[in-house]
């Protein structure tokens, strides 16, 4: 598999991650024998270090340093919070035009503990389908942009799932019959989430990089055929 290569110089390397990749090697699948890693180490024959998280099953813009000062440069930002992330993602019904979520969520490693978290959205889009779901007898769905404003792990399929429109395809936070009316129509069994876009300053303080993944993928495809598009101001609820 040949990894997109959205953005390269001296001291980063940002790729179009395909969904259901990992990052690198994890005790979370033993058997998997791909990553993108690893992958991306032969394709450029270079040593590459990830600068941040992406889940497996999310799809989008993944940043990679290329030496381990440039990785403190990024891993600094990150922690301080001075990067601009974005994602586009699908979800059940139809959500309001925009919100801020701020509720605290629980470590998965740790149930004990909770830490804050914030996330931004923007409705882009909705539609509403002539089939039945669940107890519904029509289909609503709404595309989101949403902003993390901090990094939490699964914070964005959690957020959603909060609010109660969970993003489609999430089997850990998700709707089952949302879930399986995605697979019996369209035949997706995947998670409809994409990291769109990155800004982060490079060394040097002076040049803010801002790097989008391109439209033209499988996750577009998808919000195409659910009557949805990545432009367009959504119909009032």
């Amino acid at each position: 598999m040949h990894l997109p290569i959205l953005y390269q110089d001296a001291d980063y390397v940002a790729i179009d991650k395909p969904p259901g990749l990992l990052v690198h090697r994890t005790q979370l699948d033993a058997h998997a024998t791909e990553f993108a890693l690893q992958m991306l180490r032969d394709q450029i024959e270079q040593e590459v270090l990830p600068c941040h998280r992406l889940d497996r099953p999310t799809s989008g813009i993944l940043l990679f340093a290329l030496n381990h000062d440039a990785l403190r440069f990024a891993q600094k930002q990150f922690a301080e919070k001075t990067t601009h992330k974005e994602y586009h993602a699908v979800v059940r019904g139809w959500a309001p035009d925009s919100g801020e979520i701020d509720y605290e969520l629980r470590s998965e490693d740790n149930p004990t503990k909770s830490k804050s978290a914030q996330t931004r959205y923007t409705c882009v889009n909705r539609c509403q389908l002539e089939l039945p779901v669940g107890r519904y007898p029509t289909a609503r769905f709404s595309l989101l942009k949403l902003t993390p404003l901090t990094g939490r792990k699964h914070q964005l399929r959690r957020h959603m799932a909060h609010i109660r429109h969970p993003i489609l395809g999430d089997t850990c936070h998700g709707d089952s019959a949302q879930n399986r009316f995605l697979r019996e129509h369209f035949g997706v069994q995947r998670l409809l989430l994409r990291a769109t876009k990155l800004e982060i300053h490079l060394p040097g303080g002076a040049t803010r990089l801002s790097v989008e993944a391109p439209e033209a993928c499988e996750f577009s495809q998808l919000v195409a055929g659910l009557d949805l598009k990545l432009s367009q101001s959504p119909p009032r609820p």
